[in-house]
């Protein structure tokens, strides 16, 4: 028996198993083999939830007001670490410990309560309860434990660090006394804690079965020595099993570490260098920070794929609302997100989709405000804006997203304090996250930040390192006054836009400001770096600002 946790990956395995010219083993995920059994042994098992989140949905109109619209999809986070430790409504409180819930306790439960209530009544169970129903019906039916054992005799689990409690309950039971087992995984790539899923299962097995040969794989067959030199910088710290990753492939570019660096530039200078925009990733630590590089990549004319704006939850229920509402978009979008539950003052304590959400409710508020037309135009600009090439362009995805994918060129902006730890994160898992962001390069690699440096930047020894570009390649601002005062208002922009200073300018930009001084839209509508969008955004402010300037 052959265990994984996406369909995907059971693919992978059976199609490996083929090629191998191997037959008679299953390879499955926990979930449909825990189905097979509950209907082997105790009939159809009922309608399965595909998502949980239209249900949760229903549920979340119901809180008060402040709560309304939070993502379903945080609710679900939470009540599957609550199903995936065993929990039930009744115990849920008992096993809260540390964690803290996206909702206040009393509101979490009550949406776990009413979840599993109304569940029930449509006669429909989830995921979590094919494996809470199977392993109680290996616990107390002896005649199916014994069937059980008899044909599955021995087991390769894939990706062990991501099992979690109700997982191993099922594997142990099916296992019993004995110790044909073959586990694989990584623990420093253990970064779904928030789901309940521990590497501690792996760690302990050495322990567990004195007699197992522990393997070591160190040898790396996606990353140059260059890449791996800098990610093993972390191994020191990483807890767990000691291993250090071996190159096999030819040194590579040393990596490109500093503060303040032009993603969209970095990729359009690797592009010319020869490497396709498809073998580029952006990789962030939230899906809230996605929507900068979407529209700093369209302000270059660079292609981009993967976590739209329009496709998360803020932008969809906005734009939806939008089709029925007329009059100046400002004042419109603004009023509508107010509605929507967009907040003053945003807590840490939200859940990430959550926090997520309310930042891009106030990006599309904060764009809407310096747009001067009505809602239509508004809701063009928008698809304009952020519409996603399909299939095309660099990769823009979460550290999450990104685990077991690679590329060639890995961009990783904003390694820095409150994103990378992340203020609400466990530090350990940060910085494994961190750690898998690395290892997802296989040639090129960039690290950049923009506020404080992360404390992960010092546990690599770089982070008082300068961007390493060539000279050619480095914009060069002589310290006039003019360039200090356009570094001012750039830096001024970037804070009331909540956006990097990049995204404003870049210095390649500013520095062709300082020396050309346009005068009007038309020449600075001339400039290299400076767009329809840019002209339109900050043409009559900057021009102004000039005009004091040379006064």
């Amino acid at each position: 028996m052959a265990v994984t946790f996406t369909d995907k990956a059971a693919g992978e395995l059976r199609s490996r198993l083929g090629a191998l010219g191997v037959e008679g083993v299953r390879a499955s995920t926990f979930h449909s083999a825990a189905l097979a059994l509950l209907r082997n042994f105790q009939g159809d098992p009922g309608r399965i939830l595909a998502t949980k989140a239209l249900l949760l949905r229903r549920i979340g109109n119901t809180l008060p007001v402040p709560f309304r619209f939070r993502p379903a999809g945080d609710l679900a986070t939470e009540i599957e670490w609550a199903k995936n430790r065993r929990l039930t409504p009744e115990t849920y409180y008992d096993g809260l410990g540390d964690h803290e819930p996206p909702l206040p306790p009393d509101l979490a439960h009550r949406v776990f309560r009413e979840y599993e209530r109304r569940k029930s009544a449509e006669g429909r169970l989830d995921f979590e309860d094919l494996l809470e129903r199977t392993v109680r019906l290996l616990d107390e039916n002896e005649d199916a434990r014994a069937a059980v054992r008899d044909r599955w005799r021995a087991f390769t689990v894939d990706e062990y660090q991501d099992v979690n409690l109700l997982q191993q309950a099922l594997l142990d039971l099916w296992l019993g006394e004995r110790d044909d087992l073959c586990a694989v995984g990584d623990d420093y790539q253990a970064i779904y804690g928030f789901t309940g899923a521990s590497a501690e299962w792996l760690l302990a097995l050495p322990r567990r079965f004195a007699h197992a040969q522990v393997v070591r794989l160190e040898r790396s067959y996606r990353s140059t020595p260059q890449v791996l030199e800098l990610a093993n910088r972390l191994v020191a710290r990483l807890g767990g099993s000691a291993k250090t990753l071996t190159p096999t492939l030819p040194e590579g570019p040393e990596p490109v570490v500093g503060p303040g660096l032009d993603v969209a530039a970095h990729a359009r200078q690797l592009h010319a260098a020869g490497v396709p925009f498809e073998a580029m990733a952006v990789l962030v630590r939230t899906n809230a920070r996605t929507s900068e590089f979407e529209e700093a990549f369209h302000e270059a004319g660079i292609p981009s794929q993967g976590a739209s704006l329009l496709a998360r939850d803020a932008a969809r229920q906005l734009l939806k609302a939008l089709r029925s509402l007329r009059g100046p978009a400002a004042e419109v979008v603004r009023e509508l997100a107010v509605r929507q539950g967009l907040l003053a003052e945003v807590p840490d304590k939200l859940g990430e989709r959550e926090q997520t959400r309310q930042a891009d409710l106030t990006r599309i508020v904060r764009l809407a405000e310096r747009f001067e037309g009505d809602v239509d135009g508004f809701v063009a600009l928008l698809h304009e804006r952020f519409g996603e090439s399909a299939g095309r362009g660099v990769h823009l995805l979460t550290l999450h997203r990104a685990k077991g994918l690679e590329w060639d060129a890995v961009l990783l902006p904003r390694v820095e304090e409150g994103e990378l730890p992340i203020r609400r994160g466990d530090v350990e898992e940060e910085r494994r996250l961190f750690y898998v962001g690395l290892t997802r390069a296989r040639r090129h690699l960039l690290v950049t930040w923009e506020g404080k440096p992360s404390r992960f930047l010092d546990e690599l020894g770089v982070r008082a390192a300068a961007p390493q570009t060539s000279k050619r390649e480095r914009p060069v601002l002589e310290q006039t006054p003019t360039v200090q005062a356009l570094r001012e208002w750039r830096l001024a922009r970037a804070r009331a836009d909540e956006v990097p200073a990049f995204v404003v300018f870049n210095d390649r930009t500013l520095a062709e400001l300082a020396a050309r001084t346009p005068r009007t839209l038309a020449e600075l509508a001339a400039v290299p770096g400076i767009g329809p969008a840019k002209l339109e955004r900050y043409g009559s402010e900057l021009l102004s600002r000039l005009a004091e300037l040379a006064a």
